[in-house]
């Protein structure tokens, strides 16, 4: 019996099994905008994930006792590498939240085309810059 395919699955089938050289250094590949801020939208996700703990941590603390609260509130003001990870989670917060808008926009169909997203993937590195230094002079 022979198979039988679809419209549309023999383009797929030959493009599958071309000869065609293959590419996998991403080092090479010139990725557009929206597709690098979809990527660190997803890499920030996991840097709060990961984040959390410390921040549960140091929650954690400062409610436990008073000498607690003073020995997170003396890191977070002296110790730099405490305030480089405090900067690091606000900074990673501020481009998910601001991405998580953008795709909000355009889950309700706002842009959905290549100009719109380049657009939106513009602003959106524009607003989480702003945040992001914000973030450093209030932290620092």
């Amino acid at each position: 019996m022979p198979e039988r395919r679809r419209a549309g699955q023999e383009s797929v089938y030959r493009a599958v099994n071309s000869k065609r050289p293959v590419n996998l250094n991403l080092s090479t590949i010139h990725f557009p905008l929206p597709a690098i801020t979809s990527i660190v939208h997803r890499i920030t996700g996991v840097i709060l994930f990961v984040g959390l703990i410390f921040a549960f941590w140091a929650l954690s603390e400062s409610l436990a006792s008073p000498a607690g609260f003073d020995a997170v509130s003396d890191a977070l003001a002296n110790n730099f590498l405490a305030k480089l990870i405090a900067w690091g989670l606000v900074s990673a917060l501020a481009f998910h939240f601001v991405a998580g808008i953008k795709h909000l926009f355009m889950d309700a169909d706002f842009g959905v085309t290549l100009e719109g997203g380049v657009q939106k993937a513009q602003i959106t590195v524009i607003i989480s810059a702003v945040l992001i230094i914000l973030a450093g002079v209030w932290i620092w």
